[in-house]
C-alpha cells in the first residue's frame, strides 16, 4: 500500500530582501525564482506556492555582462496596428530599473496560474528604501 502523502500549502509567509547592487542580472534572477518556487525547501511541491515573498533593492545598481547593455532590446505591443515599441537595455534601465528584473524572473516562472501568484510576491525597489519593514524580512546574500 502507498502512503505517499499529499503536501498542503502552508499559511506562514517568509520574507526575503536580496540586494541588487552589483549582481548580474541573470544569475540573480535564476536564484530569485528557484527561491520564490520553493525549491531551496524540503517541502518543495511542484504545484503549491511556497508563501515565500522577496523584496529586492538597489534595482538600478545591477549589471549585465557582455554588449547586452546596447544589443537587448525590450518589445512591447498593444495589439492596435503601428503600437509595437522597441526599446534597448540602457534606455529602459535610466527610466525603468525595476522593469528589467522583473521581466527577467516573470520569464522564468511557470506560464500558468501558479506563475502569476508567485510573480505577485515580488517587489523591486529602485533604492535601498521599501515599504516592508513590519515583515522582517531575512537578508540574503547572494555570493555567484
Amino acid at each position: 500500500m502507498n502512503n505517499t502523502k499529499a503536501q498542503k500549502a502552508s499559511d506562514k509567509q517568509t520574507w526575503y530582501l536580496i540586494d541588487a547592487k552589483n549582481q548580474t542580472l541573470g544569475r540573480m534572477s535564476t536564484y530569485v525564482a528557484k527561491l520564490l518556487r520553493g525549491k531551496y525547501e524540503i517541502t518543495y511541491t511542484p504545484n503549491i506556492n511556497s508563501q515565500i515573498y522577496i523584496i529586492i533593492i538597489n534595482a538600478k545598481d545591477i549589471i549585465v555582462t557582455g554588449e547586452k547593455k546596447y544589443n537587448k532590446k525590450y518589445i512591447k505591443h498593444s495589439g492596435k496596428p503601428g503600437s509595437l515599441k522597441i526599446e534597448n537595455f540602457a534606455n529602459l534601465h535610466k527610466r525603468i530599473p525595476t522593469r528589467i528584473i522583473e521581466h527577467s524572473i516573470k520569464g522564468m516562472l511557470p506560464r500558468n496560474k501558479l506563475g502569476r501568484k508567485l510573480f505577485k510576491q515580488i517587489s523591486v525597489y529602485k533604492n535601498e528604501q521599501h515599504p516592508h519593514i513590519a515583515q522582517k524580512p531575512q537578508t540574503i546574500t547572494i555570493n555567484l
